[in-house]
C-alpha cells in the first residue's frame, strides 16, 4: 500500500488558525475557480484518508446479488493508494471478501454485520462476522447498522447480539454497533454496552447549508463524545453528494462536494479525528432508497473513475 499522510504533500492547504469562523466552517472558498478546487481537491485526496466505505455495487447490481471476488479485488486496488481504513457493510453475498482482501494490502478494517428484521439473515451475518474476527481479518467489529433508526430490532434483540459477538470473538477487537449520533444519547444501554462509538454524521441529511456543515458536523461529534463518556469516538460515515435534488437548504453540486470533502478531510488531520468517508464509488442502487441524490456520494463515479 503507498499511502502515507505527508504534512508538506497539503501544499499549506490549512484552515486560517487565526480566523475563529474559518477554523470552525473550514476554508474560505471566495474566489476560488473550478480549477482551483480541483487542485485543492487532488492534494488533500493524495495525503491520504483515514478511512473509506466500501461501495460494492456496480451498476446493474444492487443488495442481494452475490459478488466476484474478482470485483471486490478490482476496486480495492483503486481505492487502496488513499485510505489507512475501509469499512464494509455485509458479512455475506461477497462482502466477505472485503476485509480479506484489505489485509493483502495492509489496510485495517471496520467490518460490519448488517441487521434488519429478518432472523436468518441475521444470523448469518452474526456468524459471518465472528468467523472473519476470529481468522484475523476485523480490526474493529461493527454489530448492526442503523438498527435503532430503522426500528428493525428492539434495543434488547441488538444488545443480546453485540454480547454474543463479544463473547465469540477475542476480546482485543472492539465490538460497537453504529448509528446517528444523537441514538448514542437517547439508548444509554447500548452506549455502554459499545467500546468505542461509531457514529453516522450528515449535516446534508439535516439540511445543512455548505458553508455551516463542517461546523454541524462537529457540533455531532462532540455530541456523540459526551454521549460516549470517555469512549473513543469514530465518524463511520459522513459525505457530500455531487449532483441530485436539494434537501432543504442542503445543495448537491460538484463543487459543495469537492469542498466537503476538502474541510473534513483536513479537520481529520489536523484534530486526529478518525473518519470513515462516505464513500468510494457511486452506486445506482441507491436511487430508489433516497431519491435521485442517492446515486452520487461517490469519491469515484459508477465506472470507477475519478470524480474531480
Amino acid at each position: 500500500m503507498s499511502f502515507s499522510r505527508k504534512e508538506d504533500s497539503l501544499y499549506q492547504v490549512k484552515f486560517d488558525n487565526t480566523n475563529e469562523s474559518n477554523h470552525y466552517n473550514g476554508i474560505d472558498y471566495d474566489g476560488k475557480s473550478p480549477e482551483e478546487l480541483d487542485t485543492l481537491f487532488n492534494a488533500v485526496l493524495k495525503t491520504g484518508m483515514h478511512g473509506l466505505c466500501f461501495s460494492l455495487y456496480e451498476d446493474g447490481q444492487k443488495p442481494g446479488d452475490i459478488i466476484s471476488e474478482e470485483q471486490v479485488r478490482r476496486r480495492m486496488a483503486i481505492i487502496a493508494p488513499y485510505t489507512q481504513w475501509v469499512r464494509s457493510f455485509s458479512c455475506t453475498e461477497g462482502n466477505e471478501f472485503i476485509p480479506r482482501i484489505a489485509r493483502e494490502y495492509g489496510i485495517k478494517t471496520l467490518v460490519g454485520a448488517w441487521l434488519g428484521d429478518d432472523p436468518e439473515v441475521n444470523e448469518r451475518e452474526i456468524e459471518g462476522l465472528i468467523q472473519l474476527a476470529n481468522e484475523g481479518f476485523v480490526d474493529i467489529a461493527a454489530v448492526g447498522n442503523e438498527v435503532m433508526y430503522r426500528k428493525d430490532l428492539t434495543e434488547d434483540e441488538l444488545l443480546d447480539f453485540i454480547h454474543r459477538v463479544k463473547t465469540a470473538i477475542t476480546a482485543t477487537i472492539p465490538v460497537s454497533y453504529v448509528d446517528a449520533y444523537y441514538e448514542f444519547t437517547i439508548k444509554p444501554r447500548i452506549t455502554a454496552a459499545c467500546d468505542l462509538i461509531l457514529t453516522n454524521c450528515y449535516p446534508y441529511w439535516e439540511g445543512c447549508n455548505l458553508d455551516y456543515s463542517l461546523g454541524h458536523m462537529k457540533q455531532m461529534y462532540h455530541q456523540a463524545l459526551h454521549a460516549g463518556n470517555g469512549k473513543k469516538v469514530i465518524i463511520t460515515e459522513t459525505g457530500w453528494p455531487s449532483q441530485g435534488e436539494s434537501f432543504k437548504d442542503s445543495h448537491p453540486s460538484r463543487d459543495n462536494a469537492i469542498k466537503y470533502f476538502i474541510n473534513t478531510q483536513l479537520w481529520s488531520q489536523q484534530e486526529n479525528i478518525d473518519i470513515f468517508y462516505f464513500s468510494s464509488f457511486d452506486e445506482s442502487w441507491k436511487v430508489g432508497a433516497e431519491g435521485e441524490v442517492g446515486a452520487y456520494w461517490g469519491i469515484w463515479d459508477k465506472n470507477e473513475k475519478l470524480k474531480y
